[in-house]
């Protein structure tokens, strides 16, 4: 019995992407449930998965796993042989420090420089604050690619990659000057096939969502 992922919009879901992307690419199989966002029946919907009313969700029969980071834990417990972490002990440490700094930080960046994989938004949200945690993911992917030679943050496809794919969607979308060795990151990221399906799929939803399409100009 495969796995179900419940995930809400391709085109706005970061959260949802994490987990997806990782067992696309991981060839691990399952079965997608896309609840959309803020829909009329959404609330309904997701609450026969989990009372946390958020996405993504995992439900591997009687277990049940919310929060994009606990979900990927528990897939890189479940199939050690997808070596969704790096191998080596430090460069473990080092990939769970980098994703979870992902997954508690950047705020600024996620309220000014919103996922929208359907829109061009060249400049746009650049507020002193967001152009501060630029400059901190870029130390982060800079010394990581760095010290482990990439083309991923460490080496071989990681958990890490899965956590910043959102942020190489928005360097994307607003048209973000990096350094050439985090510009290609990025394009090693996006050029994925599981990154091309999601984008497409994205592409194809017709929902707008006007909280997510709204964003703050320089």
């Amino acid at each position: 019995m495969p796995l179900t992922l419940v995930i809400g919009n391709k085109n706005y879901s970061s959260w949802s992407l994490r987990p997806w992307l990782v067992m696309k690419h991981g060839g691990i199989d399952f079965d997608e449930v896309r609840i959309p966002l803020y829909g009329s029946d959404f609330k309904q919907r997701i609450a026969a998965y989990s009372p946390a009313s958020k996405v993504p969700i995992l439900v591997d029969r009687e277990v049940l796993v919310w929060e994009s980071i606990a979900i990927l834990e528990y897939l890189a417990e479940k199939f050690p042989d997808k070596q969704l972490w790096p191998a080596d002990a430090a460069e473990r440490a080092h990939a769970r420090a980098v994703s979870a700094e992902m997954h508690a930080g950047f705020s600024q960046l996620r309220t000014h420089m919103m996922v929208n994989l359907r829109k061009s938004l060249p400049g746009m949200g650049r507020t002193p604050e967001v152009e501060a945690e630029i400059a901190r993911i870029v130390v982060l992917w800079s010394e990581s690619l760095e010290r482990y030679g990439g083309p991923f943050l460490f080496g071989r496809f990681s958990i890490a990659d899965a956590m910043y794919a959102p942020v190489a969607t928005r360097f994307t979308t607003y048209a973000v000057a990096l350094p050439e060795r985090c510009q290609q990151y990025v394009a090693t990221i996006l050029e994925l096939p599981a990154m091309q399906e999601w984008y497409a799929a994205a592409r194809r939803e017709t929902e707008v969502l006007p909280q997510f399409e709204y964003t703050v100009a320089p």
